[in-house]
């Protein structure tokens, strides 16, 4: 009787160790892993680093989350990253690459069980949503600080590729800055690529030479045109990551950030819960999908406080950046007195506004 009371008390002990360890090893369970894939460098000051910035404040923010960080991933490889994610775990794909829509697409209906969220496209089905923000209407802010700083009024843009939305980018900045500035020039050229530093710096040095003395960009990363402008001792305003100011100490004006964060934590936690749903999102300024980056310390405190007080006007929905009449390069009036270009219109710009120099393709 007394083995058995012996063993029994030992088996008891057992279950108990058996039960502590499971709670353990449950208590290890990832409440959710999340899969990014990006076309390149995670720390580039520029588009990837907006969206890697932004699953590290998921992180911060919903206990237990795991995140799996694929970088450089080459458009063909982007199904095979994708699959290897959802073999690891990942219940949440964030494939942060504009060509990454179709492969995400395929991958999508083969695991309805996954949620994928694809930024700057157009696809929406019931597990892959489409979010970006409203770039085109609040670069017309970074147009307006532009057009107040500049002292030769000689603005410079240099876009990766000739699409609507990059177009869209550079109208609304011209219009900012010739609000406030109506003898003020945009030179625009184009790079045909996301990531060459090489031709990127050649083409900010172009633009320099011409005489424009405030520059700005659409590529992934900022980096090479920000350190040849800060070379030559002229202006930068940032676009899509706010890290990128480190790079120009002394000629940094502001810039528009891309900043994820709050709304990736919203739909983490919606998967988490169960309750996340599809859509197709396109937010601004007010909501939080961009951000006025900190000003530089060349930057007067009016200059400061107007851009301040658009922004506020911006975020109440009080101001629209195409707004007509708005003319083409060719004078041809393109948005007629009284209609307004908003989200639904931001990949049609096939044309450039009156003032641009430079041509659309």
């Amino acid at each position: 009787m007394r083995l058995r009371a012996a063993v029994l008390v030992a088996m008891l002990g057992a279950v108990a160790l058996l039960a502590v360890a499971g709670g353990a090893i449950a208590a290890q369970q990832p409440s959710l892993v999340i899969g990014l894939l990006l076309p390149g460098p995670k720390n580039d000051a520029g588009y990837n680093q907006s969206f890697y910035d932004a699953v590290q404040e998921v992180k911060a923010n919903i206990p237990g989350v795991q995140l799996i960080v694929a970088e450089y991933v080459a458009d063909a490889e982007a199904e095979s990253t994708m699959e290897t994610m959802i073999q690891q775990g990942a219940k949440m794909i964030l494939p942060c690459g504009f060509n990454f829509q179709y492969p995400a697409l395929a991958v999508a209906e083969k695991h309805s069980d996954v949620v994928f969220m694809h930024p700057g496209g157009w696809e929406v089905r019931g597990n892959f949503s489409n979010y970006y923000a409203t770039t085109q209407l609040d670069m017309y802010l970074m147009g307006v600080a532009a057009g107040m700083m500049t002292k030769t009024n000689k603005l410079g843009f240099i876009v990766g590729m000739p699409q609507g939305y990059m177009l869209g980018d550079c109208n609304a900045f011209h219009l900012g800055a010739r609000a406030v500035n109506p003898k003020v020039e945009t030179h625009l050229v184009f790079t045909f690529s996301w990531g060459d530093t090489t031709k990127e710096a050649a083409a900010a040095q172009a633009l320099l030479d011409q005489g424009c003395d405030v520059i700005t960009q659409h590529l992934d990363s900022p980096i090479a045109v920000i350190q040849t402008v800060e070379a030559a001792g002229a202006y930068t305003i940032g676009f899509m990551s706010l890290d990128s100011q480190k790079y120009a100490p002394k000629g940094w004006i502001t810039g528009l950030g891309l900043t994820w964060g709050a709304y990736l934590t919203q739909s983490a936690q919606a998967v988490i819960d169960g309750t996340w749903h599809t859509g197709f999102v396109r937010q601004g300024l007010a909501g939080g999908f961009t951000q006025i980056a900190p000003f530089g310390s060349a930057v007067p405190d009016r200059v400061k406080q107007f851009i301040l007080a658009l922004a506020t006007g911006y975020k109440a929905g009080l101001i629209d950046t195409f707004i007509g009449p708005v003319k083409d390069q060719a004078g041809v009036v393109r948005i007629a007195a009284g209609e307004v270009w908003g989200n639904d219109k931001m990949g049609d710009f096939d044309w450039l506004v009156e003032g641009i120099v430079g041509t659309p393709q």
